[in-house]
């Protein structure tokens, strides 16, 4: 596997969290992992937070209910079912509605 050590381990996360999710989206959450403000957090932290913002801003109504004027909290909101939806369906046991993700 290449890459460095932290790549591989959210790499290994990705796998462990949601070990059905689709190539092309896996591919997007990697990327979103590796963004610059993101190299302090943990790699398990930084994958579930990547995660849930490509689940939501991708798979969800999330861009639309900002672009009408909801305010970032209403929006993780009314999409947050829709979100845990996507991500069981990746065979993901973790959920949003846990209400543990900061990330946008």
């Amino acid at each position: 596997m290449a890459g460095t050590k932290r790549q591989q381990a959210i790499r290994k996360a990705l796998r462990a969290l949601a070990p059905g999710i689709p190539l092309s989206d896996a591919e997007a959450v990697l990327t979103l992992a590796e963004r610059r403000h993101m190299k302090d957090l943990p790699p398990s932290t930084t994958l579930w937070l990547a995660l849930g913002s490509h689940v939501r801003h991708v798979h969800t109504d999330y861009e639309r209910l900002l672009g009408e004027g909801y305010d970032r909290d209403a929006a993780r909101f009314f999409v947050a079912a829709e979100t845990d939806a996507v991500l069981a369906g990746w065979g993901c046991q973790r959920s949003v509605s846990d209400g543990d993700d900061a990330e946008d």
